[in-house]
């Protein structure tokens, strides 16, 4: 990727972090509409994984209903975008407000111990939102990102995440896995997403009847400080009728679903820490599943996770 290249894909970014914020909502969200029924027309490679990764969630699905849950993902993927370009301009109000929660007091109840918080998420809803609203609500919020090119969009989505109240740290780095530890010692939430193995060292697990690769990261550092860990999925629900955004021309806020905290099972106790990561991270395997398997047109991911996929992308690549 040429320097040229890079340049303009962060010069593009910027502009459309720019031109999104100021543009009226509905105009900006009707757009996205447009954009994703253009993208499902094209039926371009990340259309077509999207289809065959939705298809593990609604595998006795006809083609026709297939084809709705994929413009459905579509549409809420681009939404994602509007949306997450737009945040920096919500009020505190606007965050909080549109988010509703299920089985938020046993989180609130371990980060009341003082020893911190690991949420694993997926590529559901508006996890940035999410994040927003935890710095609000919760915890001083840190986290990992994964560094993309170029560099100035990396740069870009830094400054956006604290401007939002949130510390994100570089994913790989040496430093990074002992500042989580200290943060989380200190009492930090740490919201992660595990439903991508992007270290190549993941640990394989049962995801909708297929295998693939989860982080081994939230289970990890739970174990190493004593955090809770949590799964926590977030998926989009209708604004009710009245409610304030809905002026501006928003329909949809997101809903917090917390799973109960999880521990090592009896039966791996003792067998080491291999063993109880991953048994821990194919629990929170499961909540996600459960979460993805009940609105699956909120799972974000465009590109090959499931174990099937990677390895025929990578048979097929040059």
């Amino acid at each position: 990727m040429s320097r040229a290249h890079d340049v303009a894909v962060g010069l593009a970014f910027r502009a459309g972090w720019r031109v999104l914020r100021v543009l009226p909502e509905a105009v900006v969200l009707a757009g996205s509409e447009r954009v994703a029924a253009r993208l499902h027309r094209g039926d371009g490679p990340r259309v077509r994984q999207l289809r065959e990764t939705l298809r593990r969630a609604r595998p006795d699905a006809a083609p026709t209903e297939l084809e709705g849950v994929v413009r459905a993902g579509l549409a809420s993927y681009a939404r994602y975008w509007c949306e997450t370009f737009r945040l920096p301009s919500f009020s505190r109000e606007r965050i909080v407000t549109t988010v509703s929660t299920s089985g938020l007091e046993p989180v609130r109840a371990a980060l009341a111990e003082g020893r911190g918080v690991v949420l694993a998420l997926g590529h559901l809803g508006n996890w940035d939102h999410a994040g927003a609203w935890a710095t609000l609500e919760l915890a001083p919020v840190v986290t990992v990102a994964e560094r993309l090119r170029p560099e100035a969009v990396y740069d870009a989505f830094l400054a956006f995440r604290a401007s939002l109240g949130m510390t994100v740290l570089p994913l790989g780095e040496a430093a990074t896995s002992a500042t989580l530890v200290r943060r989380l010692r200190a009492g930090a939430l740490v919201p992660l997403l595990a439903d991508r193995d992007l270290t190549g060292h993941g640990v394989p697990v049962r995801f909708l009847g297929e295998e693939l690769r989860m982080a081994a990261g939230p289970a990890s550092l739970a174990l190493a400080t004593g955090a809770a860990l949590f799964t926590t999925a977030v998926t989009s629900v209708p604004l009710p009728p009245g409610h304030p955004a809905r002026r501006t021309g928003a329909r949809w806020g997101l809903h917090l679903a917390f799973g109960p905290r999880l521990t090592v099972p009896p039966a791996v106790r003792g067998a080491g820490r291999p063993a109880a990561v991953a048994a821990l991270t194919q629990e929170l395997a499961d909540g996600l599943a459960a979460a993805v398997a009940a609105r699956p047109e909120d799972w974000h991911v465009l590109q090959p996770v499931f174990t099937a996929d990677v390895e025929r992308a990578r048979r097929a690549a040059p």
